[in-house]
């Protein structure tokens, strides 16, 4: 935050980094606005509200807007009852929301198999830290879902919390002796990876990424496990 000289009282607040959503959020889908004050009475936008660049929004409102960007299908309105815990269709959860105790032993499961198809289909079912593909005769890829900031510190199931990572990999880099910078590259804990894994990583050195930046690991769950789990 930094002070407007020409107004008393008034502030800048410069965003340094943020997260992109998976999604475009629309104004409306059909007769559903996402914002209530968008719709006017005519039953069409209201072009002034959508002019602001900041809007006044109740909780749910905004809940409903982070949801539907991180959301799998956005084919048709995506909406949040606050008193009904997730169900196997709902993909995706609230960025930031609090998961509900309920999830971990009914829809969690489900949660899993969802969120894991999706990474292991965007990474093309190859490691990405390897870039091996290794589909078993039931056409089962080898390649793990590994969430990068993890289901218990409150990270999404999002693609862009998401790797692609063969099941050696997956366990070192939930333990920190693997992890990620800002450029994708790969690091490791000294003399804590074994040489038989550090040949099996990439020669580039690099993480194998989407092209697709929207697909991309995000910096701040990067971050996070640089910050909070690698012990490099």
């Amino acid at each position: 935050m930094r002070p407007d000289l020409a107004k008393p009282d008034h502030f800048y607040a410069d965003i340094e980094d943020y997260l992109d959503f998976d999604n475009a959020v629309p104004f409306k889908q059909g007769d559903f606005f996402y914002e209530a004050a968008m719709k006017g009475a005519d039953g069409r936008t209201n072009s002034g509200p959508a002019q602001r660049a900041v809007r006044n929004m109740p909780d749910d409102e905004f809940d409903n807007i982070v949801r539907a960007g991180f959301a799998k299908d956005l084919s048709k309105p995506v909406t949040w009852d606050r008193d009904r815990p997730y169900g196997f269709a709902e993909e995706q959860m609230p960025f930031g929301a609090e998961r509900p105790l309920v999830e971990t032993t009914i829809t969690r499961p489900f949660r899993d198999a969802a969120f894991a198809r999706q990474v292991q289909a965007t990474y093309d079912r190859r490691c990405a830290m390897t870039g091996l593909r290794i589909i078993n005769g039931g056409g089962r890829p080898e390649a793990q879902a590994a969430h990068i900031k993890p289901v218990a510190a409150q990270g999404p199931d999002s693609i862009r919390n998401g790797l692609a990572l063969s099941s050696t990999l997956h366990w070192m880099f939930d333990r920190g002796l693997l992890s990620i910078d800002d450029d994708f590259k790969i690091l490791t804990v000294k003399n804590s990876v074994p040489p038989e894994v550090g040949r099996l990583l990439n020669p580039s050195g690099l993480l194998a990424v989407p092209e697709d930046e929207r697909f991309q690991p995000h910096r701040e769950f990067l971050r996070y496990h640089r910050d909070n789990i690698f012990k490099g």
